[in-house]
């Protein structure tokens, strides 16, 4: 069924939760609509603040984004939580236990809670996160909090949706630092030992410092992550955590780093748009006698694969191809569908 996006938006930006919660639906559901709701929202945002949490399972991530739910109402600001579960393989939904453990907030109306499924997305997030993030931005929320799926080393997404990063460890957790060594290591702005009151916190936390210490080397000015530790279940602090928070965002401002993340995340995702998109007029060649022409003429060796997708590619955009090897680097094929 049709909606009417002008309504819908000017309802979302009035604070009504059922409006923000459709236009999600929409991001989520790729509706037909989709391109209007952006068109509607692309002047509203680029106002609050992402805030991402990141880390493995059990480290308290669902607790800490509710304590600084609380820390941020506190502070007078309207905050959003778009919290990430993974879906069932079997089944394709998934267990909101977000919802469940951020109950208290669910009658203040200045929070609003999303649980979103990844629906097979890796990385952490789900594919539409980045469009869910704009509504949440267009809505007039002072601060959006990000809550990932509990992830492993390499599903670092997160460092390219936020404004800051904020990576939780606990002790007790085999290796004190195994959670934060390769690409995990190199995304925080800001480094939280949970459940600090446990054995081994402390010593957590040396070794973490230490890891930090043998990474990239900084210029003087550069922004070295702080390590907070918390006991989020008893809000403990929290209001540390805040303060790191907000330190970091000032130092963004003030070294024109927000705006620089906040470009390169708008590139990626127009990049995805446009990959996504060929991938599908791709998908609708198949069948299609151009392609099985192409695929012949490799079978026989009178073309190779790379010069074969030079050709797709310019009868695709009418551009010429420039298949030089695969895509390398961060960022390529970044949060595309599965």
């Amino acid at each position: 069924m049709k909606v009417d996006v002008p309504t819908l938006v000017e309802q979302a930006r009035l604070g009504r939760p059922r409006a923000v919660a459709r236009l999600i639906s929409l991001v989520e559901g790729a509706s037909p609509q989709l391109r209007e709701v952006m068109a509607a929202l692309a002047p509203l945002a680029g106002h609050a603040y992402v805030v991402g949490l990141t880390g493995s399972p059990g480290v308290g991530k669902s607790t800490s984004t509710s304590a600084l739910v609380s820390a941020y109402r506190k502070a007078g600001k309207r905050v959003a939580v778009l919290a990430v579960d993974p879906s069932s393989p079997f089944s394709g939904g998934a267990l909101l236990g977000d919802r469940i453990r951020m109950s208290e907030h669910a009658s203040d109306p200045g929070v609003y809670i999303r649980s979103m499924a990844t629906r097979g997305h890796l990385g952490g997030l789900a594919w539409s996160a980045p469009q869910a993030i704009r509504v949440l931005d267009a809505a007039g929320f002072d601060v959006v909090l990000v809550e990932t799926v509990g992830v492993g080393q390499s599903e670092v997404e997160i460092a390219s949706q936020a404004d800051t990063s904020v990576v939780l460890l606990a002790p007790g957790m085999g290796d004190g630092i195994q959670a934060a060594k390769a690409g995990i290591l190199e995304i925080g702005d800001v480094y939280v030992v949970n459940k600090a009151d446990r054995d081994g916190a402390d010593a957590t936390a040396r070794e973490l410092n230490h890891m930090l210490g043998l990474g990239e080397s900084r210029e003087p000015g550069d922004w070295r992550p702080p390590i907070v530790k918390t006991v989020a279940a008893r809000g403990e602090g929290v209001d540390e955590g805040v303060e790191a928070l907000e330190k970091h965002r000032a130092w963004m401002e003030e070294h024109g780093v927000l705006a620089q993340r906040r470009t390169a995340r708008a590139a990626r995702e127009v990049e995805t748009i446009a990959v996504t998109a060929l991938r599908e007029r791709i998908a609708d060649l198949h069948g299609d006698r151009r392609l099985d022409a192409l695929a012949e003429r490799i079978v026989s060796g009178g073309l190779d694969p790379y010069a074969a997708a030079d050709e797709l590619v310019a009868g695709l955009t009418g551009l010429p191809g420039d298949s030089q090897g695969p895509p390398s680097g961060p960022g390529r094929g970044y949060a595309s569908p599965a």
